[in-house]
């Protein structure tokens, strides 16, 4: 990848999670991103969906990478979860709410409009689920519970960063670090072995 291509994407990665879709125009990507204008449609000859589409496909990549490193460190399935989000509210705050979500606000705006965006922001969404998913199976969860319950986690951060963005305050992702932590420890003292043996061998 080239040094012009990769600085447009990041552009474009930054002003979809900060005013989505619509309100981001291709001459403000020119602008803020430093590159020629006529390499934007040198790159990317579909225009500004084509290039939209392959930054929610990095965003998705980096995000899942993100999510795997900050389980990793903790063992424990509902401790690593907590704290996630518990980074995630502190991220947003520090932005003054002007990220956190750099998946929704494109999603929302496309999921009926355009099918190609509508696809990228899906598989994108599942690349996070799928990070979430191999934290809990490892934890001892069954693929199938830990799949359900990664879609469960993935949907109240959505939700949480929407009220936390909206409000401006991050209240809302504090609440649901400490919630999705009361439930993932419920659900493992509800499950034999070896799902709460794990769970307090990485506690210690």
């Amino acid at each position: 990848m080239t040094l012009t291509r990769d600085q447009i994407i990041e552009t474009t990665c930054d002003l979809l999670e900060a005013q989505g879709y619509h309100a981001t125009g291709l001459n403000q990507i020119v602008k803020e991103s430093g590159a020629p204008k006529g390499s934007l449609y040198y790159y990317f000859p579909g225009g500004k969906e084509e290039l939209a589409a392959v930054a929610l496909e990095r965003t998705g990549r980096l995000l899942a990478a993100r999510i795997r490193q900050g389980l990793s460190k903790h063992a424990n399935a509902a401790e690593a979860v907590r704290k996630f989000v518990l980074v995630i509210a502190r991220n947003a705050e520090a932005s003054g709410f002007r990220t956190g979500g750099p998946l929704m606000t494109v999603a929302l705006e496309t999921a009926t409009s355009s099918p190609r965006l509508n696809t990228a922001c899906r598989e994108a969404y599942q690349q996070l689920q799928a990070a979430f998913a191999e934290k809990l199976v490892q934890c001892g969860y069954s693929p199938a519970r830990g799949a359900e319950l990664a879609i469960f986690i993935n949907a109240a951060i959505e939700g949480g960063i929407i009220l936390s963005r909206t409000m401006h305050s991050a209240e809302p992702l504090r609440r649901v670090a400490k919630e999705l932590g009361r439930q993932l420890m419920a659900e493992a003292e509800r499950h034999p072995a070896p799902v709460a043996s794990k769970v307090k061998t990485g506690s210690k």
